[in-house]
Parts: structure tokens; C-alpha cells; sequence
């Protein structure tokens, strides 16, 4: 089979060619105009860096916190701008006090390296970590507010939920979790690395404690650019992971919480000049903006879903309203194990990965237990990518099981 051609939309990125790229959840992919602009931030900032970190880029990172704001229907000033969701998480759990005996809640289709951030507070502050278990496959949202709210006791004291689950791919329903959650007195630390540019944020409206996202993934900025929104009258209990000048500093007409997280050492805020540049890019190359963009993209994922289930024979594991823009898809059980990516690759990724030229992660999990694959849906891919996977797994043995 020859390769599949991508989208015309894949000319706004500079993708490897020949590469059958259906990643875009792990790390995103950052559009040619919006690295061009992070690298004028770059030499602005290396031209005349007393200039650039002590004038300028004070006003310019309020700009992007405007920016942000308006896409996240919320005050500019509850954003912190972080390098990515698990520093976000991170800063939260490691800004709270527990007592011995507090429950932190949490779903086992958690995001592994938050989940060890909740490991590791909770051993410091002698707290128990609740882990509720969400069905994979799942018929219907119920099930996984059932799941959660059935967890909830007297002692929990912290909810983390995410949007979009990392591993199962699940569109979570958040917004109710949240109302019943912070009803109950639970903070909820909402985990959206799969956030913004993905799904529609309204984060007042929400009213989650905390809420982190990565904005390197599908809102397609560069990387190392993210934000964590705290509700203000969570604000004073929350601190950077970096103390630095803002702990003293004067407050003029600011407050306590912008002053750390504004200024915690050197570093390269690039990618985060870029933002506001980011966000108007995508929605001014797609006719409907940012709404266009997410529907776009989600329509695709089902599409490209649905091929390989038909083509492979398997069962979608979730309704289709619980996609967003990745999908997740269970190996048959009669084929061997794999690996846990970063640690010991899955041997059907480097074959996919050198053989057939894709890009997508496949592993094995303990909860829920099961081989998987995922596949992601950008503006840059198209359906054909997805026949040309489907025919590489046949090739490989993963064909419907003859009759």
C-alpha cells in the first residue's frame, strides 16, 4: 500500500516527510509560523536580556495571560504560567497540607507521573491515596461519575480528575464531576493536559480549585509553555515550586500570588511570548476559529476510530461522545505484551515506527489491564493515514480472526 498523502492543512507544520505522524497527543506539534515567532522572542530576549527580562517581559507575559484568559473564559489575573501540567500538578500538591488520615482521591486512568505526585505527598504528610477504579471498556459517562462520587468520603479532601485521560483517551465528564465534587467540600485538582485547544474551557464557570493544561498540545504552542489556574480564594495556600523574589517583593497594586509565580528565577519565557501569537494563528488559517478547530478534529477521531475497528474487526471500547480528539483501542489479548513507553518500548511501536513509518504509542498497563494504541486527529492528518495503520497492523497479524 502506498503511503497516504496528509491534509492540506499540513502545510502549517513542518512535519518530517514521509512520516505517518498520529501523535500529536504526547507532545504536540508546533506549527512553522508559531516557531518562527518563539524564535523572535529569542533573539529579543538574547540582543538585550536586562532589557528584555526587567522592561519588557513583564508586560508582554500579562499579554499572554489576557490572551489566555479569553480563551478560558476567566480572570487573567488567577493564571500562573508554568512549563507544563505536571509542573502544574506538582505546584499544587506540593503547596498543600494534609493531615494523617486525609484522603486524596484519585481514577486509575490517571496520568502516571501525576499519580507519583500523589504518591509522594501522600507518604510525606501520611495521607491515603483512594483509587477508584473506572471500567475500560465503558458504556456511558454514569459510569465513570458513579465510579468517583462512590469514592468520596468524610476524610477526602483532594479530587484529581482529568479531562481527557492520557492513557484510555476517555472525554471525561468533568464539568459535572467538578460541581458534585467541590459540592461535597472536596477540592478538585483538574488535570487538563489534554485541555485547551481540545475541548471548550470555561474555567469561572467551572469552579474547579485548580485547573493545569499544556498549551504545546493541542492549542499547538511551543513547548515548555503551559498555565495553572487557582480559584482566588484557594490563591494564598498555593506557591511556586521555585521561591524566589516574589515571596517579598513590594506588592504595589498586585497581589502575593502574582508576584511569585511571575518572576522564579531565568528562564526562558519564549514560548510563552509566543502564546497570544499561537492562539490567533490556528484561528485565523481555520475558517471558525478555535470552535471549528476542536469539532474538526474530533469528527476526525471518531472517523479514524471507526477504520480501524472495521478494518481489525475490534470493538470501540467508549461511545463516541466520549472521544475528543484521541482514541484509545484495546490489542487483541491473544498477542504478547509490550513495554511501558520511556522504560521498554512496545515491540509493535518500533515496528510500526520502523517499518511502516507511524508514529503511535502502543504499551501495556496494569489498570486497566490491557494492550493498547492510540491514536490522535490534528488539522495536519488525514483519514487515508489512518486506512494506511489499519493495513500496516494487518500486515502485522492484527487482522479480524477468520471465521
Amino acid at each position: 500500500m502506498d503511503k497516504p498523502s496528509r491534509s492540506d492543512h499540513a502545510r502549517l507544520w513542518g512535519l518530517e516527510n514521509g512520516r505517518i505522524f498520529l501523535n500529536h497527543g504526547s507532545f504536540g506539534a508546533t506549527p512553522t509560523a508559531v516557531r518562527k515567532e518563539q524564535r523572535t522572542w529569542q533573539d529579543l530576549m538574547e540582543n538585550e536580556p536586562v532589557r528584555f527580562f526587567e522592561d519588557l517581559m513583564p508586560g508582554v507575559l500579562e499579554q499572554t495571560r489576557v490572551a489566555l484568559a479569553k480563551q478560558l473564559s476567566c480572570q487573567a489575573d488567577d493564571l500562573a504560567l508554568v512549563e507544563n501540567a505536571t509542573s502544574g500538578v506538582n505546584t499544587v500538591l506540593r503547596s498543600l497540607v494534609f493531615e494523617e488520615g486525609d484522603e486524596i482521591l484519585v481514577p486509575d486512568h490517571a496520568y502516571q507521573a501525576c499519580r507519583n505526585t500523589i504518591d509522594f505527598v501522600a507518604e510525606r504528610w501520611g495521607a491515603t491515596v483512594v483509587t477508584v477504579n473506572i471500567p475500560f471498556p465503558i458504556d456511558h459517562a454514569d459510569q465513570a461519575v458513579d465510579a468517583i462520587m462512590g469514592g468520596v468520603t468524610e476524610r477526602t479532601r483532594l479530587a484529581m480528575i482529568d479531562t481527557v485521560t492520557s492513557p484510555t483517551g476517555l472525554l471525561m465528564p468533568f464539568e459535572r464531576l467538578v460541581t458534585q465534587l467541590e459540592g461535597r467540600g472536596v477540592h478538585v485538582l483538574l488535570d487538563a493536559a489534554h485541555g485547551i485547544g481540545m475541548v471548550p474551557l470555561c474555567l469561572d464557570e467551572l469552579g474547579a480549585s485548580y485547573t493545569t493544561s499544556n498549551c504545546h498540545k493541542w492549542l499547538c504552542a511551543p513547548k515548555g509553555s503551559a498555565f495553572l489556574h487557582v480559584r482566588k480564594d484557594r490563591q494564598a495556600d498555593i506557591h511556586p515550586l521555585t521561591i524566589s523574589h516574589g515571596m517579598t517583593f513590594p506588592l504595589g497594586d498586585t497581589t502575593r500570588f502574582r508576584h511569585e509565580f511571575d518572576w522564579t528565577g531565568t528562564r526562558d519565557m519564549s514560548a510563552h511570548c509566543a502564546l497570544p501569537f499561537a492562539i490567533d494563528h490556528l484561528a485565523t488559517e481555520i475558517e471558525g476559529g478555535w470552535s471549528a478547530i476542536m469539532e474538526h478534529n474530533h469528527d476526525l477521531a471518531v472517523q479514524g476510530r471507526n477504520i480501524l475497528c472495521d478494518a481489525l474487526g475490534l470493538t470501540p471500547p467508549c461511545p463516541n461522545e466520549m472521544i475528543a480528539c484521541i482514541a484509545t483501542l484495546i490489542l487483541p489479548e491473544n498477542q504478547s505484551s509490550g513495554g511501558i513507553p520511556l522504560h521498554e518500548p512496545d515491540p509493535l511501536h518500533v515496528t510500526l515506527s520502523e517499518k511502516y513509518d507511524i508514529q503511535i504509542p502502543v504499551w501495556s498497563w496494569p489498570s486497566p489491564r490491557g494492550r493498547y494504541f492510540r491514536i490522535s486527529a490534528q488539522l495536519y492528518n488525514s483519514e487515508e493515514e489512518y486506512r494506511y495503520l489499519a493495513w500496516a497492523l494487518e500486515q502485522e497479524g492484527f487482522g479480524p480472526s477468520p471465521p
